[in-house]
């Protein structure tokens, strides 16, 4: 019951830093650019940011915001950075190495340089000055192109729109097509306070794309699946995702299938759960419309219970 309880707020009503815990508490996982920058004198930075991400391939454009700091509205020294050299090294922060990452957006004084102080080796880039850190999973080698500010006061958003040059890619997170492999990338993420998320194996999944063709949509799923309560949003998204129901033809074709189902079950309630069992199953291994051509057979028979 508690889903449908909300607490609203509104901006203007609550302090600048308690609104800013709201959001990165409630819009994650977000990525983390590791970014190092140089400035006009030569001195190297490095420090992480997780309002970022890639908006767009041709060209290929990456943007991270150096917000204002919130106690005493002043710039980061990346900001201050790329509006003298235009340029930055965008680095993503695998697990091996979030620590570091962590420890490098410290508070240090103008010209320190954070690469040495969380422990990384570098290298110059191939085509801009800042250092590209070495045993970083994938790295890009950036010209910043513009900044926007979002605003002037503590808090405010500046965006460091950025054209990617050079990327480089860890060749051991290549997969057997030459492209990235998630699992093995193990990325960590920023959530709120001092949480971090990790994609890895556990709780990465796959979901079938609508891209080439066009689902039926929940509108069209028959009444005796909308009104079970056998189903959850996610599952019947899975359903309404085939192009179309299921034909005669492919119904005849599990008859063979589903009177075997039949003789599982010694009773009405028994064979319902052995269905359902069949369904779930045909559902989490994205073969919807089987699933679905059971589900007909089973309410034809009076097997389905809603």
């Amino acid at each position: 019951m508690r889903k449908n309880i909300y607490k609203t707020i509104d901006p203007g009503q609550i302090s600048v830093g308690a609104f800013h815990q709201y959001l990165l508490g409630a819009v994650i996982p977000r990525p983390i650019a590791l970014a190092g920058t140089v400035d006009k004198a030569g001195r190297f930075n490095l420090s992480p940011f997780s309002f970022f991400n890639v908006f767009g391939a041709n060209p290929p454009i990456m943007i991270f915001s150096p917000s204002r700091r919130v106690r005493d509205n002043t710039d980061k020294h990346t900001l201050e950075n790329v509006r003298e050299i235009a340029e930055v090294m965008i680095h993503m922060v695998d697990y091996d190495m979030v620590e570091q990452m962590s420890l490098s957006s410290t508070e240090y004084d103008k010209g320190i340089n954070e690469y040495i102080k969380a422990g990384f080796q570098a290298k110059p880039g191939d085509l801009i000055r800042p250092l590209r850190i070495i045993g970083a999973p994938v790295a890009f080698e950036c010209k910043v192109i513009n900044v926007i500010e979002t605003g002037s006061e503590g808090g405010s958003g500046n965006l460091v729109v950025s054209e990617v040059l050079r990327m480089h890619i860890r060749e051991d997170l290549l997969d057997e097509n030459d492209m990235i492999d998630p699992v093995e990338m193990d990325v960590v993420c920023r959530l709120g306070g001092d949480w971090y998320g990790r994609i890895n194996s556990e709780n990465l999944f796959e979901i079938p794309k609508p891209i080439r063709s066009k689902g039926i949509g929940f509108d069209q799923l028959p009444d005796f699946i909308m009104n079970s309560h056998m189903f959850t949003g996610n599952q019947l998204a899975r359903l309404a995702n085939v192009e179309a129901l299921p034909s005669k033809e492919y119904l005849d074709g599990l008859n063979h299938t589903f009177k075997q189902i039949e003789k599982e079950g010694a009773d009405m309630k028994t064979r319902n759960h052995v269905l359902m069992r069949w369904v779930y199953e045909c559902i989490e291994q994205n073969e919807a419309m089987k699933a679905l051509a059971l589900l007909y057979l089973g309410h034809a028979s009076g097997m389905l219970e809603v």
